[in-house]
C-alpha cells in the first residue's frame, strides 16, 4: 500500500484511510507524505521536512518565538487555517518568517493571523515604548506566491520584503482598524519593500496607521487594485541612507486611498544619495485625505523634514496620470519640494486634487506639474 498523507496533531502521527500506521512504517510514510495538517507549533519543523502540502490549523506560537517557515522546498504549499495566535513578549520578532523558492503561501477561507496588537500598542510604534515584534518577514523568497492571507491587529510593521525576487501577493487583507482607538496603533506599515525585484501586490485591502506601501529600494514593482484606509498613503521611500538606494520601474495603479494622512507620496532623505526612476501612479482615487493629497519632498527626515530640499536622490521619469480626488479643507492639495535639477522628465496628466489649500512653499516644481 502506498501512503499519501500524514496528519500531524500534538505529536507526529501518520494515517492512511483512517488506520494508524505501524511504528516501523512511520519513517517511510513520512518520506512519501504529500499532505499534512498540524495543530501544534512543535510539529512545524517535522512537517517542513516530511510534507509537500502543509495546513497550519489554529497554531498557537509561543511568546518570543517565530513561526519558522524558512528554507521551504520547491513546490511546498503552506495553508493557514483557523486562527493563528502569538504569545506576548516584548521583542523585535518577526512573528512569521518565510523563505524558499517556488513555494505557495495560502490563507484558507475564514483564516486569520491574529497579532492581538493591543497588548503592545502604546502610540509610539517603533519609536519607543514597548519593543514590538514585526509581523511577516518574506526575506529571500523567490518565484513564489502569497494568496488570501489575512492579518489582524499587527503590533507594528506587517509585511516586509527583502532580497525577494518574483513574488506575487494576491488579495491580502490587513485589518488594523482597532489600532485607531485612542491613536495607539503606530508604524503599522502594510508592505515594506527593500532590495527586491519583480514584486506584485494585487487586490490588497488595508486598514492601518502608516504607509500602505513603502518602497525603500527595489525594481519592477507593481501595486494594483488596492484599497488603503487610515494610513499614510502609497509611498516611494523614504529613499536614501541605506545600502541600496535605488528605486526603478514601479507601477501603482487602479487603487483607492481613503481617510489617510497622505495620498500619493514620494520622499527622499535629506542629504542622501540614490535614485528614483520610472515610477508611475495611474488611476489613483483619493478621498478624505487629512494632510497632503500629493506630496513629493526631498527633505525627508523621520518625523522632522528640514524644509530645505537636497538633490542627491534624483526623481526622474515620474508619471502621474489620472490621480484625482479630494482632501480635507485643512489639508494641502499638492506639495512639491524638489532640489535644484533633481526632478526631471516628469509626466503629469489628468491630475486633479481639490478641497484643500494651495501650498506657498513648493520649490523647483517641474513645468508639467502644478502645485
Amino acid at each position: 500500500m502506498k501512503f499519501t498523507s500524514i496528519f500531524f496533531t500534538a505529536a507526529l502521527t501518520a494515517t492512511s484511510l483512517g488506520n494508524p500506521l505501524p511504528e516501523d512504517d512511520h519513517h517511510m510514510a513520512q518520506k512519501r507524505a504529500t499532505s499534512c495538517t498540524i495543530s501544534a507549533y512543535s510539529s512545524v519543523s517535522s512537517a517542513k521536512s516530511a510534507c509537500t502540502s502543509i495546513t497550519l490549523s489554529n497554531i498557537a506560537v509561543p511568546a518570543g518565538q517565530t513561526l519558522d517557515l524558512t528554507g521551504l522546498k520547491s513546490g511546498q504549499v503552506i495553508t493557514f487555517a483557523g486562527r493563528t495566535t502569538f504569545g506576548y513578549k516584548e521583542w523585535e520578532g518577526p512573528l512569521v518568517s518565510v523563505s524558499g523558492t517556488g513555494v505557495k503561501i495560502i490563507g484558507a477561507s475564514g483564516s486569520v493571523l491574529d497579532g492581538e496588537g493591543a497588548r503592545w500598542w502604546d502610540g509610539k510604534g517603533g519609536n519607543g515604548g514597548k519593543t514590538k515584534p514585526k509581523f511577516f518577514a518574506a526575506h529571500s523568497l523567490k518565484s513564489s506566491s502569497i494568496a488570501s492571507v489575512t492579518i489582524k491587529d499587527a503590533p507594528v510593521q506587517v509585511f516586509s520584503f527583502s532580497s525577494a525576487t518574483s513574488v506575487t501577493v494576491t488579495k491580502p487583507t490587513i485589518d488594523n482598524k482597532n489600532g485607531d482607538t485612542n491613536s495607539l496603533g503606530h508604524n503599522t506599515d502594510a508592505f515594506d519593500i527593500g532590495n527586491s525585484d519583480h514584486i506584485t501586490i494585487d487586490g490588497a485591502t488595508v486598514y492601518n496607521q502608516d504607509d500602505c506601501l513603502a518602497i525603500n529600494s527595489g525594481t519592477n514593482i507593481i501595486f494594483t487594485n488596492g484599497y488603503c484606509s487610515g494610513g499614510h498613503g502609497l509611498s516611494i521611500g523614504s529613499v536614501g541612507g541605506r545600502s541600496n538606494n535605488v528605486v526603478d520601474t514601479v507601477t501603482i495603479s487602479n487603487s483607492q486611498i481613503v481617510n489617510s494622512d497622505n495620498g500619493v507620496r514620494v520622499k527622499t532623505v535629506s542629504g542622501a544619495t540614490g535614485s528614483v526612476t520610472g515610477v508611475t501612479y495611474s488611476n489613483v482615487k483619493l478621498s478624505g485625505i487629512k494632510k497632503y493629497g500629493i506630496v513629493i519632498q526631498q527633505d525627508y527626515e523621520n518625523g522632522s523634514p528640514t524644509g530645505t530640499p537636497t538633490n542627491g536622490v534624483k526623481i526622474d521619469k515620474l508619471k502621474l496620470t489620472g490621480v484625482t480626488g479630494t482632501v480635507a479643507s485643512s489639508a494641502t492639495n499638492v506639495y512639491i519640494l524638489c532640489g535644484s535639477g533633481s526632478c526631471t522628465n516628469w509626466t503629469w496628466s489628468g491630475v486633479s486634487v481639490t478641497g484643500g489649500k494651495t501650498s506657498a512653499k513648493c520649490t523647483n516644481v517641474p513645468s508639467v506639474a502644478k502645485c
